[in-house]
């Protein structure tokens, strides 16, 4: 596998992995993500007679919120998803694979042959947290931007 060292952040997808969204027809294309990130909580323990310094012990890992952003989109189905969650709060936890993606070889540019995932991350047990629109501006000539926040229990590199 030959790729460029240190590799690009442009060019990545997204697959929902979850039942009710037809997978051929889901969107997976979007403007940025962040957020996939994790940090352990600590907790500080104070020893009786020790009084220079106190232990900090680990508790637990902390997610952040997955953001995914693109140009708004009509009769969307991760759209719909995220509606039934917050309207109807009918949450469908559904696992998603965000990957990085690198053209491998020299046939023609994102043809689906020789594009290949260079670093995958699993993300379990996400649901709809916050879906928003960006600001609409009549002195702007700027695209509608939807965003969609989801709250996971974690996420792990793929092999």
């Amino acid at each position: 596998m030959e790729y460029t060292y240190p590799p690009v952040s442009f060019f990545f997808d997204v697959i929902f992995l979850g039942e009710g969204l037809d997978k051929q027809n889901v969107e997976t294309r979007f403007q940025s993500i962040t957020g996939l990130s994790g940090d352990m909580q600590t907790e500080s323990l104070k020893e009786g007679g020790e009084n220079r310094f106190e232990h900090t012990l680990p508790v637990r890992s902390k997610y952040s919120p997955l953001v995914l952003k693109r140009g708004l989109v009509k009769n969307s189905q991760m759209v719909n998803w995220c509606m039934d969650a917050i309207v109807k709060f009918d949450i469908r936890p559904m696992d998603l694979l965000v990957r990085l993606l690198h053209v491998q070889g020299s046939a023609p540019q994102n043809t689906p042959a020789n594009v290949e995932p260079l670093v995958v991350w699993k993300v379990i047990n996400a649901w709809p947290k916050k879906w928003s629109v960006s600001e609409f501006n009549a002195e702007q000539n700027a695209i509608a931007i939807e965003s969609l926040e989801l709250n996971y229990s974690y996420f792990e590199p793929q092999k």
